[in-house]
């Protein structure tokens, strides 16, 4: 069962080999500085997997196992050396971009172990199990081997192989510019039928067997067919297949066999030959003649030589790019014989925590000296600037006003203003406001706002505020005085314009005055209305059978309704 050792050490490299430069044996490794024992160490990360110093060892001692089984000679064996971390890597790459991809592999591989078991004739995968433990080969190893071997011809497939295409003037080219590398030597395509006889037969068993031979001989010169005189008649153990022996070169036979079959055309067969095993009769089935092959007989050949010639070329390439977009560190004393130049080495450095954030310091104040002048949160107090000095053109533009400093904490009784934390006047020279301008501040070229209040420079008390107040509107009487005195006369339409609009708006004459209503003179006694006996003018009811009906005729005797006599004085007052 030698051939499970042999596929664990093929699966072991990569599906192409190419021979480039050497590489340096791993150098002795100092002992760790944090004391204790190592028990793995690492030769390689290629991305989120690791090559260990056991996984090279052993892939090393396969690859000998694998160069002696060959007859490889030392020369050999030692390029292997230099390539086999480049093997692993790029074995490591490929399973990264089948995993990137989604390639697992699963179904392959079940097919790939069916297949191995029928090739030896197993009966289950049980038995191919034990004999690999049987053999020292883990089991499960050999199973990972050949996942990653599907993996990494799937992905070369996809990410490589489909891309290459040639036509069929390139193949035809090809085989022009090749021509003797498909040249094939002449050879015979044969089938026997052969007549046995034992070891150490006497001469009466020879030509007993002789007989035999010229009797199937004859059979077939009549017309028999040669596989089924096979199947019937031939000892040998091709029987079953028709007694079919397969191709054979000029050179492969013996002398004697290899003169009479070569001399003969498809379809000839030989007479009885005598040999050790017997007497046998030699068919030609087919006859290839020496020389280069005819193109549509090798074309499949020259497409395969075409795809490799450029699969090679391509895969290296490939490999170049993804280590240039890997993350591979490699442990110092071994060499990567296929690293990019323009692969991108990793640093490492001690880890430094980050430095905390600093906070943005915020200054709470009661009053900033600006032009809006409300309370407000300010963060760092930024620096004055400089004021820019304004066009010739231009209005004069206010300088920054300074930032007021939060004051200190003060208790500030009921009743009391705050006098601590308010801003300390300040000169006029020093702040200019970006509004209107105090009047004291006005020159000629800045006119004096009238809305801003003149600030009192004496103190004055609460009592005296009412004063003040009534000479202001003494001022202001006199001068709407003085105004409408100096008015001009209103003409005539302006007169009837005011006559209009001062009339009064109503429904029924003129309502600017509210009449009063003049009661009703009562003579007599006062009477109250509950003791007032009860109308006789009404009509009369006369009740029916079906109900009273209302205005029935009054009766003929019944006495007349009087109407009283108007009181004088008495006037309806009109609606308002």
């Amino acid at each position: 069962m030698r051939f499970l050792r042999n596929f664990v050490a093929l699966s072991c490299g990569a599906l192409l080999m190419a021979a480039s430069g050497g590489a340096q044996a791993p150098a002795n490794q100092p002992e760790s500085p944090y004391g204790g024992t190592t028990v793995e160490d690492i030769v390689a990360r290629v991305n989120d997997q690791i090559i260990s110093k056991t996984d090279y060892d052993r892939a090393m001692q396969q690859l000998d196992e694998e160069g002696r089984q060959k007859g490889a000679t030392m020369q050999e064996i030692s390029e292997g050396h230099k390539d086999l971390l480049r093997t692993m890597i790029d074995q490591q790459l490929w399973l990264s971009k089948g995993k990137e991809l989604g390639i697992t592999g699963d179904t392959e591989l079940i097919q790939r172990l069916n297949d191995i078991r029928k090739q030896y004739n197993m009966a289950s995968l049980e038995d191919l199990e034990t004999a690999a433990k049987e053999q020292g080969v883990s089991f499960e190893d050999f199973k990972q081997n050949i996942r990653n071997q599907i993996i990494t011809q799937s992905v070369m497939r996809q990410q490589v192989g489909s891309r290459i295409q040639f036509t069929p003037g390139e193949t035809m080219q090809y085989y022009e510019a090749h021509k003797a590398d498909f040249s094939q030597p002449e050879s015979v395509r044969l089938a026997e039928i052969r007549i046995a006889t034992p070891d150490g037969a006497d001469q009466a068993a020879i030509d007993a067997a002789k007989v035999k031979a010229e009797d199937v001989e004859a059979r077939l010169h009549s017309g028999g067919d040669f596989a089924q005189l096979a199947k019937s008649f031939s000892d040998g153990p091709t029987a079953a297949q028709g007694g079919d022996l397969g191709q054979f070169k000029r050179g492969a036979l013996a002398k004697v066999l290899e003169d009479k079959t070569f001399a003969l055309q498809d379809g000839q067969w030989t007479d009885p030959i005598q040999t050790r095993q017997g007497w046998v009769i030699l068919k030609v089935q087919q006859h290839v003649a020496g020389g280069p092959a005819p193109f549509k007989d090798v074309e499949p050949q020259v497409q395969e030589a075409i795809y490799m010639g450029r699969m090679e070329p391509a895969i290296r390439a490939y490999l170049t790019t993804m280590r240039e977009q890997a993350f591979i560190n490699i442990k110092s004393g071994y060499t990567d014989t296929g690293a990019s130049p323009n692969q991108t080495e990793p640093i490492f450095s001690a880890y430094v925590p980050p430095a905390p954030k600093k906070k943005a310091k915020v200054e709470r104040t009661r009053y900033r000296e600006n032009t809006r002048g409300f309370r407000q949160t300010s963060a760092v107090e930024p620096e004055e600037k400089a004021p820019v000095a304004p066009a010739a053109t231009s209005a004069p533009i206010a300088t920054s006003a300074p930032v007021q400093k939060p004051g200190k904490r003060e208790k500030i009784r009921f009743g009391q203003a705050p006098r601590a934390t308010l801003p300390t006047a300040t000169k006029a020279s020093e702040t200019v406001d970006a509004g209107a301008l105090p009047a004291d501040t006005a020159t000629a070229d800045e006119p004096v706002n009238p809305l801003e209040p003149k600030a009192s420079d004496t103190k004055t008390r609460f009592s005296s505020r009412a004063k003040t107040i009534k000479q202001e509107k003494a001022k202001a009487t006199a001068a709407a005085a003085a105004n409408k005195a100096n008015a001009p006369a209103p003409d005539s339409g302006e007169v009837a314009d005011r006559s209009t609009q001062s009339t009064p708006l109503g429904l029924n004459g003129d309502t600017s005055k509210k009449k009063k209503k003049t009661p009703a003179a009562t003579t007599g006694e006062k009477t109250r209305l509950s003791d007032q006996k009860k109308d006789e003018t009404k009509a009369p009811v006369q009740f029916t059978p079906a109900g009273p009906i209302q205005g029935a005729p009054a009766p003929a005797n019944a006495p007349k309704p009087t109407t009283p006599a108007p009181v004088p004085g008495d006037q309806t007052p009109a609606p308002q």
